[in-house]
């Protein structure tokens, strides 16, 4: 089967006035379901957590569905699902939490084609500790990650690295990364924000021992995730309040959690199960059925859109393997073309999207012009925008 593109449009509010978004990597547009179940929760009888009024209840009902619409997302036990305001915010958590028994000539490593916040993060920790940072670099010519260069010691601790490039759509082969840091006892730290949106999650195919996501890039609310096995979340230790839980996953989520934020993160998990459910089942597998047609489509408009750029600009993104998120020069008139694009009501934005590494690594020059599709990206769209960038002298 495949997605039905011009039904699946209908849901989303935003595309009623014709506007064509290229910027899913930034954040998705969000379907009438997620916004309903936002709505809902918010005007429905609501308290804090507990078991005895109804609106206790209809706070507990939101943070069950969120654990158990991720577990399912994740392949992880919903006791493994740990919410967070972003991936951002997460990350920074756990280099925090995990720094704690990090010492001195300890070392890391980190990845220059990660989005920022998968690097600085355990930079900044690693250098108040007076660990030792390593690099794993890009391949220019491939724009793949140098995994043959990976040197690991007995005091490597960490390896951070992206699942997919928000620039270059590189997914580099975290499998065998994960296999190398283990042998040598090391943990894994993946950033699946860009790759989350468009292939089904695996945490422990993967090998990861912690992934973070955003569901705001795939279709859901502003917010973050971390999946990691229960097992190992008790071995990390974060400060918190002494009344707090010190249950996990609760011990790591500081406050009051946002119950319509995770009512709406959980509708986006519904819904991306629904876009091609397939003869049905759990919804881990109507969500496997629905994010193979989504691939399908994507490498369809990807190929399109590829084909019809021709010579015009200089394209980025080499890896073999990648998602269907283009980075692309116009000679330094990016910024003058996202605004061309902008007045013909297509969204397509010129930066570096806080992939610094990435642009320093392959000495291009920011800002470049991202295009990247999403589920409701029509042929249609990408018809608009090669018209567009046509008519960009």
């Amino acid at each position: 089967m495949a997605i039905d593109v011009a039904a699946l449009r209908h849901h989303f509010p935003s595309l009623a006035d014709g506007t064509a978004f290229f910027d899913g990597p930034a954040g998705t547009q969000t379907p009438r379901a997620v916004a309903d179940a936002i709505t809902g929760t918010l005007t429905a009888p609501l308290s804090n957590r507990g078991t005895v009024s109804p609106s206790q209840l209809n706070a507990e009902t939101a943070v069950a569905g969120f654990r158990a619409a991720y577990a399912d997302f994740l392949n992880v036990p919903a006791e493994g699902v740990v919410h967070g305001r972003s991936a951002t915010q997460l990350t920074y958590d756990f280099s925090r939490h995990l720094a704690k028994n990090w010492r001195e000539g300890d070392e890391i490593v980190v990845s220059r084609l990660d989005h920022d916040a998968n690097i600085r993060p355990w930079v900044q920790a690693a250098e108040r500790a007076g660990m030792t940072v390593r690099w794993l670099g890009i391949d220019p010519e491939t724009t793949e990650l140098d995994v043959d260069s990976l040197v690991f010691t007995e005091r490597t601790r960490l390896v951070a690295v992206t699942a997919a490039s928000n620039v270059l759509g590189t997914k580099p082969p975290i499998r065998r990364i994960a296999d190398l840091a283990h042998d040598a006892g090391a943990l894994v730290f993946v950033d699946g924000v860009h790759y989350a949106a468009h292939d089904l999650v695996d945490v422990p195919a993967l090998g990861a021992d912690f992934f973070v996501c955003s569901p705001y890039k795939f279709l859901g609310p502003h917010c973050g995730v971390l999946g990691a096995s229960p097992a190992l979340l008790e071995t990390v230790e974060p400060d918190k309040l002494m009344p707090s839980p010190a249950t996990v996953p609760e011990r790591f989520e500081f406050g009051t959690l946002p119950y319509e934020i995770l009512a709406g993160a959980s509708a986006a998990v519904d819904f991306l199960a629904e876009l091609d459910p397939g003869t049905g089942g759990s919804r881990r597998e109507r969500l496997a059925n629905s994010l193979d047609s989504l691939h399908e489509h994507e490498i369809l408009l990807r190929t399109k859109l590829e084909k019809g750029l021709g010579d015009a600009v200089t394209l980025h993104g080499k890896a073999a393997d990648r998602t269907p998120t283009l980075l692309m020069s116009l000679g330094g008139r990016e910024l003058e073309a996202e605004r061309h694009l902008a007045e013909r009501k297509i969204v397509a934005p010129a930066g570096s999207f806080y992939a610094y590494e990435v642009f320093a690594a392959l000495k291009l020059k920011d800002p470049a012009l991202r295009v990247g599709l999403a589920p409701y990206t029509s042929a249609d769209d990408v018809d608009r925008l090669l018209a567009g960038l046509s008519t960009f002298g």
